[in-house]
């Protein structure tokens, strides 16, 4: 099973600067120079602050619907799970990611990589679907400090990358 950090989300608003344009993937546009004032993170995407935790994956299993080693989940512990979800699940004592699938058959826990089985729940197991994942915060830049690649490049000292 994958193994799960878990941390509360901050009280404290955490406003960022917001484009008042949606910025095209596939043909590119002319670049808009506005400024649509801050946007905070925490009103958009939480909906109940003292039910949502930030849960970092570790793991493969999970790389079909997006969900990569090392990201992080908003998971909302007041939403009621449903056919479908992505759940942080407790299986037998144990975490685990995955999507939760429920039907006649009975409760099976789904992996979305191939290389990595979906876990049947037998009805004597202890099941506890922990939260329901509701965001996915996907690292696209290697971690670690940019300025530490450069350290070595000039004699003058760090300098920033970007």
């Amino acid at each position: 099973m994958s193994s799960v950090l878990v941390f509360p989300v901050a009280a404290s608003p955490l406003p960022l600067l917001h484009a008042p344009v949606a910025v095209p993937a596939g043909f590119p546009s002319p670049a808009q120079d506005w400024y649509d004032g801050p946007i905070d993170l925490t009103a958009e995407l939480v909906k109940d602050q003292a039910a949502t935790f930030v849960v970092r994956v570790a793991g493969h299993s999970m790389e079909g619907a997006g969900i990569s080693d090392g990201d992080e989940l908003l998971v909302d512990r007041s939403l009621t799970p449903k056919d479908g979800d992505v759940v942080v699940a407790v299986l037998d004592g144990e975490l685990t990611v995955k999507r939760l699938a429920t039907g006649p058959g009975g409760v099976v826990l789904r992996s979305a990589n191939p290389a990595y089985p979906d876990i049947p729940v037998p009805e004597a197991a202890d099941l506890l679907i922990w939260g329901v994942a509701t965001f996915c915060i996907h690292h696209l830049r290697a971690r670690g400090s940019s300025h530490q690649m450069h350290e070595s490049a000039t004699s003058k000292g760090p300098r920033r990358a970007d």
